[in-house]
C-alpha cells in the first residue's frame, strides 16, 4: 500500500471490531471476486452470517468458501453463470436445499462494457455487459423473492458513483449502473408489500487491487506517482481519502441486518464524501 493510502486507512482499520449484526442469516453473494467482492464475502462471515457463493469460478470460490469458514459460518459453492435462466433457478434451488432459508440477495456481480464514448459503441457489446449488470439481478431477485418473503429479507445492488458522473469513457458503464438503480426503485416498490427491502449502495473509487493497478498506469502515462494520482483521486472527497473494500462491504452489510429493518428504496453512497445528496 502506498504511503499517502496507509496514513489514511490505519487509524480507521485500528478502531473498526466486527458485531454480530448477521448471525443466523443466510446471505446470497453473487459476484465473489477480487476486491469488493471478496470483502463481502469475508466481512459478512465475522458478521456471523453463512453464505451461499456465487460466481463461474470454482476455484476461486473454493478460496473463499475457506476463508468463511474460517470464521466459524458456513459457506456453500454454487458455480453459476448468472446470465443462463437455467443456472439461476439451479443457484435458488441449491440455496435452499442447503439452509432452508435465504436473508439477503447482494447482487455485485459486474460485466465491464466498453470505456468509449457511447455513440460510438456497438449494441451488442451493450446487451452482453447488460446482460450480467442489469438482467441477472433482476431475475435473481425475481426467483429469489419467495425465500425472502418468507424471512422479509432484503435485496442489495452494487451501484457505482458513476452515476453521478458524466465523462463520455464511462458513458457505457453509466447506463448499466442508471438503468440497475431504476431497477432497485422499481424493485423496492412492487416487492415491498411482501416484506422484502431494496436498496443499492454506491461506492466511487475503492482502493483495491484493481483500482491499485490503474492508479498504477495512469502514474506511468503521466510521469507522476502512485501517491500522486491517490491524492488527485481523494481530493474531491471530504475525507480525503478513498474507501477500502472493507468498508464498502460494512456499509452495504449494514443493509442486509435488522438495524436496517425500515430502510428500502435507497442510495447509500459509500465514498468519503465525494458527492453529496
Amino acid at each position: 500500500m502506498s504511503t499517502t493510502a496507509a496514513a489514511h486507512l490505519t487509524p480507521v482499520a485500528d478502531a473498526y471490531e466486527p458485531l454480530p449484526l448477521l448471525k443466523g442469516k443466510v446471505v446470497v453473494l453473487s459476484g465473489v471476486g477480487p476486491g469488493l467482492g471478496r470483502s463481502l464475502g469475508e466481512e459478512a462471515a465475522k458478521m456471523g452470517a453463512d453464505l451461499v457463493l456465487v460466481s463461474r469460478t470454482r476455484k476461486r470460490l473454493e478460496k473463499m468458501a475457506e476463508v468463511v469458514r474460517s470464521y466459524g459460518t458456513r459457506a456453500l459453492v454454487v458455480p453459476t453463470d448468472i446470465t443462463d435462466e437455467d443456472a439461476r433457478r439451479a443457484l435458488v434451488e441449491a440455496s435452499l436445499a442447503e439452509f432452508g432459508r435465504v436473508d439477503c440477495l447482494i447482487n455485485n456481480a459486474f460485466g465491464i462494457p466498453p470505456m468509449d464514448p457511447i455513440s460510438t459503441l456497438g449494441l451488442e457489446a451493450l446487451r452482453a455487459a447488460n446482460e450480467t449488470n442489469v438482467f441477472a439481478p433482476l431475475r435473481l431477485t425475481s426467483l429469489f423473492a419467495d425465500a425472502l418473503a418468507a424471512t422479509h429479507g432484503s435485496v442489495i445492488m452494487l451501484n457505482s458513483a458513476v452515476q453521478f458522473s458524466s465523462q463520455p469513457e464511462y458513458a457505457g458503464y453509466k447506463l448499466s449502473k442508471g438503468a440497475l438503480a431504476h431497477l432497485a426503485h422499481s424493485l423496492a416498490t412492487e416487492l415491498g408489500p411482501r416484506g422484502i427491502r431494496v436498496n443499492s449502495v454506491a461506492p466511487s473509487y475503492i482502493y483495491e487491487d484493481v483500482n491499485k493497478g490503474y492508479f498504477d498506469w495512469l502514474a506511468s502515462e503521466a510521469g507522476v506517482t502512485h501517491d500522486d494520482v491517490y491524492a488527485e483521486k481523494a481530493a474531491p472527497t471530504d475525507l480525503q481519502r478513498l474507501a477500502s473494500p472493507e468498508e464498502v462491504a460494512r456499509a452495504t452489510l449494514f443493509l442486509a441486518s435488522d438495524l436496517a429493518s425500515a430502510v428500502s428504496g435507497q442510495t447509500l453512497t459509500v465514498d468519503c464524501g465525494e458527492f453529496h445528496s
